[in-house]
């Protein structure tokens, strides 16, 4: 941490975790990192980071550590740290409402014709290379709009993390998760650099808010709130 600063890396393209709404950052990681920076009597700032930048952005140290709800997984530990995770969630599959059925199984969504929209560099992306092989895998920059693009017909489905497709199948009534339990389960969490002093801190204001439920509720909270 700078003398007074805790520098922030942020998406600000996953709702409910970190969402750019005209400049105004908003969501349940953004919260974390203003109330944490309160904790330690420091100003945040906010850096702006993308999925396909962002481990190599915590290399170089342009953040102090990110909160975007960010995946753990085995190539990210191998690269950083991670604090205990304060939510677990798993990819699934989010389609038009009148075509749940037809996207129901891995199988039936990997079949020839079917396309798969995916935005790039993250977790998303890493589990349509690995899973998917006869589908058309249709890549879309901005995970902001990718959603429309599927109510326009323009693709057929995407895999996402289960808290994405409960927001946007509110957002987008035409829109809805075809699958009652995800094909993976991963936990979400504040990412530093390895060796960071300051992941036991985090960990130490962290844990006893996902212990208490209070990390929970919040999300729920910001959830309802998201537009």
């Amino acid at each position: 941490v700078r003398v007074g600063v805790l520098r922030v890396g942020t998406s600000g393209d996953y709702a409910p975790f970190s969402v750019d709404r005209g400049g105004d950052l908003r969501g349940l990681d953004i919260e974390l990192a203003q109330a944490l920076a309160k904790t330690w009597g420091v100003a945040v700032m906010f850096v702006r980071t993308s999925w396909p930048t962002l481990m190599d952005d915590l290399g170089k140290r342009r953040f102090d550590l990110a909160a975007s709800g960010v995946s753990i997984t085995a190539e990210r530990r191998r690269q950083a740290d991670f604090s205990s995770a304060y939510f677990f969630d798993g990819k699934t599959p989010i389609a038009r409402r009148a075509e749940v059925a037809r996207f129901s199984t891995l199988d039936k969504i990997d079949q020839p014709g079917v396309r798969v929209i995916v935005n790039p560099g993250g977790t998303n992306d890493r589990f349509v290379r690995e899973q998917i092989k006869r589908a058309t895998i249709v890549r879309h920059p901005d995970n902001r709009t990718i959603f429309q693009e599927i109510v326009a017909g323009r693709a057929d489905v995407m895999i996402t993390d289960g808290i994405e497709v409960r927001l946007q199948a509110r957002r987008h009534p035409e829109l809805a998760g075809t699958m009652s339990e995800p094909f993976t389960r991963a936990g979400k969490a504040i990412l530093l650099s390895p060796g960071s002093e300051l992941t036991a801190r985090v960990d130490a204001w962290l844990v006893p808010q996902v212990s208490g439920g209070q990390i929970a509720e919040q999300l729920e909270r910001v959830l309802i709130a998201t537009p």
